[in-house]
């Protein structure tokens, strides 16, 4: 196989930070922009907590473009690094990072009419999005086990709480957006302004009538005791009881499109399941019977000839037989070796 010499391969440190697993640079690299995900993804769970925001705005969003300006580096570095800089922009990690800091730029934009809308409620959800960078270290570290660098229990573990952080806040974020945004305190506000100016307009005082929040699909009226997605960490406790298939029933959707995504979050459910048991299933196999699993379990021989192979290496180091009579018992095939044992058989 032809080697590429490392200067060649990785010219210049931006390189090794990108693409050389070996190196101190990139898994310190790795670890700052992991830690940064699950930060900034907690930061926006507790952004949405009306009495928190309230009171450390200016602390979420100094962390907010502190991790928006390192995911910029991030993605301008992969650019740099990439082979093909158009077909990584273009490529599926090239998108997610790109919306991993494009809401937030966009949020610059102080447009009255664009901030009196959903839009600036839409940009602070596919922020959460950035969650999805985490499945790239996923599949590293699945390719790290699979080249034996890795234990690969270990690998899966990581892989499947990866899968389950990620669901857990994509789902609990999209139910919080799709159902807890239609009575928001914004959302209530900005309901009871055009209800108050549809009653002048007829003439009638203001504030009488109060608003009502109600599914935008089929029209029906959400009652304030079922209004139970009030921010996203609320949220959270639904979709856990959800996804281990518990089914509490404190919390449950009233919308269509709650239920579409509650749907989803049950089959995804059903997936990590799935993909525990397995996890648990081979440890168990390992821990009590030492069955092989992964890497070392494609180091076992499997051929007649790989098997004799074996066999001989463990009599010789034993010492039942010499290390040259292995070597040389390799060499007999397992034909040979029943076509003596029958010839010693008959003969006796």
């Amino acid at each position: 196989m032809l080697m590429i010499p490392e200067e060649e391969q990785y010219p210049t440190i931006i390189h090794r930070l990108i693409h050389d697993t070996e190196h101190p640079a990139f898994k310190a690299w790795t670890w700052v922009v992991n830690a940064l995900i699950y930060l900034s993804c907690v930061a926006i769970a507790l952004e949405s907590i009306e009495s928190i925001k309230a009171e450390y705005h200016m602390e979420l969003s100094s962390f907010e473009w502190f991790s928006v300006a390192f995911f910029t580096l991030d993605y301008a570095f992969n650019i740099y690094a990439a082979e093909n800089r158009f077909k990584y922009i273009t490529s599926f990690w090239g998108t997610v990072d790109l919306l991993s800091i494009m809401p937030s730029f966009l949020m610059l934009f102080n447009f009255s009419s664009v901030r009196a809308t959903k839009i600036l409620r839409l940009l602070r959800v596919i922020r959460i999005l950035r969650v999805l960078k985490l499945a790239r270290s996923a599949m590293k570290d699945a390719n790290a086990a699979r080249d034996g660098k890795t234990n690969q229990i270990a690998a899966n573990l990581r892989i499947y709480f990866i899968a389950l952080f990620s669901v857990l806040m994509i789902s609990s974020t999209l139910m919080f957006y799709v159902e807890g945004s239609l009575y928001s305190p914004e959302a209530i506000a900005e309901g009871q302004i055009h209800l108050d100016a549809a009653a002048v307009a007829k003439g009638e005082p203001a504030g009488v009538a109060k608003f009502t929040p109600s599914d935008p699909l089929t029209g029906a009226a959400i009652p304030e005791d079922k209004r139970f997605f009030t921010s996203i960490p609320e949220t959270m406790w639904w979709c856990i009881v959800t996804l281990t298939t518990t089914g509490y029933g404190d919390l449950y959707p009233v919308t269509i499109g709650g239920r579409i995504i509650a749907g989803g979050t049950m089959l995804l459910g059903l997936v990590l399941f799935g993909m525990l048991m397995n996890i648990v299933g081979k440890t168990l196999m390992v821990m009590l019977f030492g069955e092989p699993v992964g890497h070392e379990a494609d180091d076992q021989p499997k051929t007649p000839e790989e098997k004799i192979g074996a066999a001989l290496d463990l009599l010789a180091d034993a010492g039942v037989i010499s290390y040259k009579s292995a070597y040389m018992l390799r060499d007999i095939t397992p034909d040979e070796i029943s076509q003596r044992l029958e010839n010693e058989k008959a003969s006796a």
